[in-house]
């Protein structure tokens, strides 16, 4: 049934320019994307460029995903509340300032910090252009318009090796920050024509005390989960954060519960929609990025390849996610999201079980084809369950809903890199015991912590004894990602049952959706007259 406001938008000029909106928002997904994964090539040259420490090279790329995960939440209520444009405006100019700031960097000091404060405004971008899409396109064509978004968010983050590869191949490596100043400059020209403004008309009182605790019960959890790789899990450290951000969490809901404007209001998740969404977005996230976690090294140490030949081989995810995005809201209008969003994770789950079947001379064809079909289950599980998410929310609540679909892939997806890659590391140190046997202790200890320790390694031994260490390297490697990217693997198959079961197969109207939420807010879970 179209009703009149619906034929008034479908005239308005921000109907007409939907799909230009939609381009201009991409242009700050793709950067988003790119710094994410970016730096990680560039490690090497910084080191040696700037002199950094171990534990400074970790912080510049660590900065920026903890503040990114941790000011998701603030800044998608901060744009409802003020205006999701105005949050994308000021997301662009931070973010290419701080890209500046990053490039000409003297001291690792000095690009940590700016990387930090590039988190801050990637959680801008992030929350205010999702919120933007679900603004200026109406329900039929939203599903489309947010695959696209979601599949584009994807690529950025694969293609940021690649691209930062071949930057540092022929420039210096600023140049892999200066890459965001032109995009910025054009989104944020293009950005002040086409973006509408839109923001929530009723929001209430800042909710101050919500914000202290969700930013720092998110840094220390993710914080916590990204150094326990490296450190371990009976780290002091790790477990200090871990342990710290539980309390921090608990009192962020019990405060949510009661207070008379939330943050984030928890009754969201009483719509299976969004639970079921945020399910599907986050648990996919956890097998994803627990797979790129030793996907590189399989590449580089185990098969050979330079960085830019292993990022090269990375882009069958590239095609398999945008190929998995595009096709989703056809097959959604079909068969329904949870047959949709459960396929894709059922494809997930036994491409990634495939990977147990991997040799270290496994031919790079089986390999790409593998990895488009892990990508492409991606491509149908991200698009559709962000699609939901958004669409169980009201409109005006599209910032939070955003920010918590966002804070859930984010901490499922540092949680699923941390479990999978230190199941990995132990599998791998117990296949090298007999190979290092022989080596001096500090050596040996490198060997058994490290492929890429055991490669270097095997470069400065006689050539007997270093190809028989390169050689049990690259089987105990491969037979360890082998082997624990099989959690991811349960992980995705137990998320599709639950996708299944849980999730209904159609969104409910717009008016539908506000009156659940307005007798939701008439039935507070804790009442305390407030």
């Amino acid at each position: 049934m179209t009703t009149k406001k619906d034929m008034t938008y479908r005239e308005s000029r921000i109907y007409r320019r939907r799909w230009w909106t939609l381009v201009v928002v991409i242009l700050a997904v793709i950067a988003i994307g790119l710094d994410q994964t970016v730096l990680n090539v560039a490690i090497p040259t910084l080191q040696r460029e700037l002199g950094a420490t171990a534990s400074e090279l970790i912080w510049m790329v660590d900065a920026y995903i903890v503040v990114f995960a941790a000011t998701l939440l603030v800044t998608g209520a901060l744009g409802d509340r003020y205006g999701r444009a105005k949050a994308f405006y000021l997301g662009l100019i931070i973010f290419g300032l701080s890209s500046l700031g990053a490039a000409y960097s003297q001291t690792a000091g000095q690009l940590i910090a700016a990387r930090a404060i590039m988190g801050v405004s990637g959680a801008l971008l992030m929350t205010s252009t999702l919120s933007i899409v679900t603004n200026v396109f109406p329900r039929e064509e939203r599903g489309r318009a947010i695959g696209m978004w979601a599949g584009v968010s994807a690529m950025g983050i694969f293609l940021g090796p690649v691209i930062g590869g071949a930057l540092l191949e022929n420039y210096s490596w600023g140049s892999v920050f200066l890459i965001n100043v032109p995009l910025v400059a054009v989104a944020l020209i293009a950005g002040f024509i086409l973006v509408p403004e839109s923001k929530d008309t009723n929001a209430g009182a800042i909710d101050y005390p919500g914000f202290v605790l969700s930013m720092a019960a998110i840094s220390l959890l993710v914080y916590g989960i990204i150094e326990a790789p490296s450190r371990g899990w009976t780290d002091p450290a790790v477990l200090g954060t871990l342990i710290a951000s539980v309390p921090l969490t608990i009192a962020f809901i019990w405060w949510e519960l009661r207070t008379a404007s939330p943050l984030l209001d928890l009754r969201f998740f009483r719509n299976p929609r969004f639970s079921a969404g945020v399910t599907g977005t986050s648990l996919a996230s956890f097998a994803r990025l627990g797979a790129g976690f030793g996907l590189t090294q399989y590449l580089q140490f185990v098969q050979g390849y330079t960085p830019l030949e292993a990022g090269v081989r990375m882009l069958p995810l590239v095609l398999g996610i945008a190929v998995g995005a595009s096709f989703s809201d056809r097959l959604v209008k079909r068969t329904g999201t949870n047959w949709v969003v459960s396929g894709g994770l059922l494809l997930m789950a036994g491409g990634l079980a495939a990977l147990v079947f991997w040799q270290p001379e496994t031919a790079y064809w089986i390999v790409g084809i593998n990895l488009f079909v892990i990508a492409f289950g991606v491509g149908n599980v991200m698009a559709p369950s962000t699609d939901a998410v958004m669409g169980a929310v009201p409109e005006e609540k599209a910032g939070v809903g955003s920010a918590m679909n966002g804070v859930a892939r984010m901490v499922a997806g540092a949680l699923g890199a941390a479990i999978i890659g230190s199941l990995m590391y132990t599998i791998y140190g117990n296949m090298m015991t007999d190979a290092v046997a022989a080596l001096p202790a500090s050596a040996a200890e490198a060997a058994s912590d490290s492929v890429g320790a055991a490669m270097y390694l095997a470069e400065s031994l006689p050539e007997p004894y270093g190809q028989a260490l390169a050689s049990q390297a690259a089987l105990a490697f491969t037979d360890s990602f082998g082997w624990a990217i099989l959690i991811g693997a349960g992980v995705a198959l137990v998320a599709a049952v639950l996708v299944a079961i849980t999730m209904p197969p159609r969104h409910l109207e717009e008016s539908e959706v506000e009156e659940q939420f307005d007798e939701s807010l008439a039935q507070p879970a804790i009442q305390t007259g407030t």
